[in-house]
C-alpha cells in the first residue's frame, strides 16, 4: 500500500466526527400524483403491442476448422412483428438477406425455427413463418399511412443492438420521403421519424398513438451508424398491399406492360415531354396489342414512338415511377395509360400480363 493511501486511511480512522455515527434511516418516499395522460398512453401502447414484436436471428453456415462439420451460427439480429395467428412474421428483407436460416424469438422468450414464405427486395419486405401455438401469436392492429400528419406521435418497438423489447418515442418528422431499397429501387412515400432507431430495429413496427401499425422501420440516416434522430419507415399501405401477395404467391408477381423505357436523357435529347419514352415494345405483349410503338431509328432520323405520361391518371416520369404504380395492380387487371405521340395525347386501356422475372 502506498504511503499516501496509508495516511489517508489513518486520518479518517482517527477523525472524532466518525467515531460516534448518527442514525441514518432511509429517506421518506415522496408521494407522486397520477401519471400524466401521455405517460399512461405510452405504457398502454407498449403493453398492448410488445407481445407482437419479435427478435429475429439470421443464421449463416460455418465450417468447423478441425472437424470440417458445417453448422448454422448467428450472423445478425433484427426485429419483426406477428402478422397473423397462422404464424406469419413480417420483417425487412435485409434482415435475412444472405442467411441460410432464421430463428424467431417471441416476447415470452420462446424460440422457433422460421421458414421463408416470400420476399420482395424492391420494397425491403420479407415474410417468415413459425410453428408457434396460435395462443402465443398476437397480431398487431393495422392502421393507415395515407392520412398521417407531420407532428403526430409515433412509437417504435424493437431490438436495437440486441436489446429486445425496447420502446422509443417521437413524432412523424416528414412524409413522402424516398428510401433506397437493397436493389436500389426507390421506396416512395417513406415516413421520417425522430423516434430513436438503431441497428437491430430494422423490421420492427412503427405505431401511432392508438397502437396501430403505420410503418416498418427500415433505415437510419447517421454519419456514426447509430441514431441521429432521422429514421425511416416503409408506409403500412405498401406493407398491407405486398404482404398478402407474398403469403399467397410466395413472391411478388409483377404485372407487366411488356415495354422497356428510356431515361430522362432520352426525353431531353429528343425534346419529349416528361414520361417514359418507349425504346422496346415486347411482341404480342399488352402494350403491343394495344398499339403502342417504340421510338426507332429510320433512314431519315428518329421515328416517333410513344411516351407514357400517366398510369390511371397518376403522372409518371421514369420507369421506376411506372413500376411503382403498376405494382399496386395485379396481372389481369386493366389500367388506363395516358400516351403522348408526336404532339398528340390519347388514353388507352391495357390489360396487364404477368412479368417473366
Amino acid at each position: 500500500m502506498r504511503l499516501s493511501t496509508v495516511l489517508f486511511v489513518a486520518l479518517f480512522a482517527l477523525s472524532p466526527s466518525l467515531q460516534a455515527r448518527p442514525a441514518a434511516p432511509p429517506r421518506a418516499i415522496t408521494p407522486r400524483g397520477p401519471l400524466a395522460a401521455e405517460e399512461l398512453n405510452n405504457i398502454a401502447v407498449f403493453k398492448a403491442s410488445s407481445p407482437s414484436v419479435v427478435n429475429i436471428t439470421a443464421l449463416g453456415l460455418e465450417r468447423d476448422f478441425f472437424s470440417l462439420d458445417v453448422q448454422q451460427v448467428p450472423q445478425g439480429t433484427g426485429t419483426g412483428f406477428v402478422w397473423d395467428v397462422q404464424g406469419h412474421v413480417v420483417t425487412n428483407f435485409h434482415v435475412i438477406q444472405g442467411a441460410s436460416g432464421a430463428r424467431v424469438t417471441l416476447a415470452d422468450q420462446s424460440s422457433y425455427k422460421a421458414e421463408l414464405v416470400g420476399a420482395f427486395p424492391d420494397r425491403d419486405i420479407a415474410v417468415l413463418k413459425i410453428a408457434a401455438p396460435a395462443a402465443k401469436l398476437r397480431a398487431l392492429p393495422v392502421g393507415s399511412s395515407r392520412d398521417l400528419q407531420v407532428g403526430q406521435k409515433v412509437y417504435a418497438i424493437g431490438n436495437p443492438f440486441g436489446l429486445d423489447q425496447t420502446l422509443t418515442t417521437g413524432i412523424v418528422s416528414a412524409l413522402n420521403r424516398e428510401i433506397e431499397s437493397v436493389t436500389r429501387r426507390t421506396i416512395k412515400g417513406g415516413i421520417q421519424t425522430d423516434a430513436a432507431i438503431n441497428p437491430g430495429n430494422s423490421g420492427g413496427p412503427l405505431l401511432d398513438s392508438a397502437g396501430r401499425l403505420i410503418g416498418v422501420n427500415t433505415a437510419i440516416f447517421s454519419p456514426s451508424g447509430a441514431s441521429a434522430g432521422i429514421g425511416f419507415a416503409i408506409p403500412v399501405d405498401e406493407v398491407n398491399r405486398i404482404v398478402p401477395r407474398l403469403i399467397r404467391d410466395g413472391r411478388m408477381v409483377r404485372p407487366s406492360l411488356g415495354v422497356t423505357g428510356g431515361g430522362a436523357e432520352i426525353n431531353r435529347a429528343l425534346g419529349l415531354p416528361k414520361g417514359v419514352a418507349l425504346l422496346r415494345v415486347q411482341r404480342n405483349g399488352p402494350a403491343a396489342r394495344a398499339g403502342l410503338k417504340p421510338f426507332t431509328r429510320g433512314d431519315n432520323g428518329i421515328v416517333q414512338g410513344d411516351v407514357i405520361t400517366a398510369v390511371d391518371d397518376e403522372a409518371v416520369e421514369t420507369m421506376d415511377d411506372m413500376l411503382t404504380v403498376l405494382e399496386r395492380l395485379e396481372p389481369g387487371n386493366p389500367c388506363t395509360l395516358t400516351i403522348w405521340r408526336a404532339g398528340a395525347t390519347r388514353k388507352q386501356t391495357v390489360t396487364l400480363a404477368e412479368s417473366e422475372d
